[in-house]
């Protein structure tokens, strides 16, 4: 814009020197010609303003469908974490429930390996060379344990399977008032609670496995009632309780695979 004016002025001092008809053509040739220039002007800056609003709108438009395509996608991946969350706590109910029916088996085959050595002892001793029948009562012994174990897993599958968690539950109970020193009254104390947990009533659930916590306090199931206790604490809201039954049993236990499920649930 400068520039024209300057060009006008010039123009004005150039022509003053040219005839009053000569002066007053070219003057208006020039004002026609700068007015053609500066319409052309104005439309190049009017295009290239509406071209440029054109190419934001266009960008605008492009960083839009983007920022909606980015929303769908972390909806999605929240999506498929929650899955694989739920997928890795079920994995690990599994895994725990397993772990649980190893131990008790593995139990029960100590107690089975223990009653077979002591019962060879005693035929061993019990042996004559005269042919004599043998007797019958060291034969009624271990009739009386193989019993015991029955009723103890028939009452177990019970619980396991969640077919009868108060059926089971009632016949652990029969089975500690009628064998209250046999060697698996400690697993059905803690069964007892778990029964007690599979029915949700999770109040009942933390006293029995405190019980088995204070008569047992050594026994490794003592290390299984106390993380299943955290979780009862925790099924109740009660997440205090159950942080602190966690880390006592980090500190009684360390070593133990429940105190390895512990440091988990305290992340």
């Amino acid at each position: 814009m400068r520039r024209l004016l300057s060009l006008a002025c010039l123009l004005v001092l150039l022509v003053g020197c040219l005839p009053p008809a000569q002066t007053q053509l070219k003057m208006e040739n020039d004002f026609e010609e700068m007015k053609r220039h500066l319409a052309r002007l104005e439309q190049g800056r009017n295009d290239g303003g509406s071209q440029s609003r054109r190419q934001l709108e266009n960008l605008g438009r492009q960083v839009a469908e983007l920022q909606s395509g980015l929303d769908t996608l972390r909806v999605e991946f929240q999506s498929i974490n929650g899955r694989l969350d739920d997928l890795g706590r079920a994995n690990e109910q599994a895994a725990a429930d397993m772990a649980l029916v190893r131990d008790d088996l593995g139990m029960q085959i100590s107690v089975l390996a223990e009653r077979l050595a002591k019962t060879e002892t005693k035929i061993a001793q019990l042996a004559v060379p005269a042919p004599a029948p043998a007797p019958v009562a060291p034969s009624v012994k271990p009739a009386t344990k193989t019993s015991a174990e029955q009723d103890y897993q028939q009452a177990l599958e019970k619980i396991l399977t969640g077919s009868d968690f108060a059926g089971g539950r009632a016949d652990l109970e029969k089975f500690l008032k009628k064998y209250p020193k046999h060697e698996l009254s400690v697993n059905a104390l803690y069964w007892i609670g778990e029964a007690f947990y599979g029915e949700k009533k999770y109040e009942n659930a933390i006293l029995k496995f405190q019980e088995v916590i204070q008569k047992y306090s050594d026994h490794p199931k003592a290390a299984s009632a106390l993380l299943k206790q955290g979780k009862a604490f925790a099924a109740l809201g009660d997440t205090s309780n159950a942080e602190t039954t966690w880390k006592q049993l980090l500190k009684t236990f360390p070593l133990s695979p429940e105190a390895k499920k512990a440091k988990k649930l305290l992340k």
